[in-house]
């Protein structure tokens, strides 16, 4: 039961990243699955794509009262 909760924690996370890389990649980047960034899947890569995210972006989201 246990594993089972682990999984779809896991499967949640990495539909997450999977999401929040192919919104930020580049026109000529091939898109993320989930199953690139779930620790327990068969099809994982060994090297999981870069995150490029504008430090201003993450400055709006993490810093409360930063400017948009």
């Amino acid at each position: 039961m246990a594993d089972a909760r682990t999984d779809a924690d896991w499967n949640h996370t990495a539909a997450v990243l999977a999401m929040l890389y192919n919104v930020n990649r580049g026109k000529n980047q091939s898109p993320a699955t989930p199953a690139d960034y779930h620790p327990g899947s068969k099809r994982r890569t060994t090297e999981m794509p870069p995150l490029k995210v504008p430090v201003t972006a993450l400055k709006g989201i993490f810093v409360k009262g930063a400017p948009n």
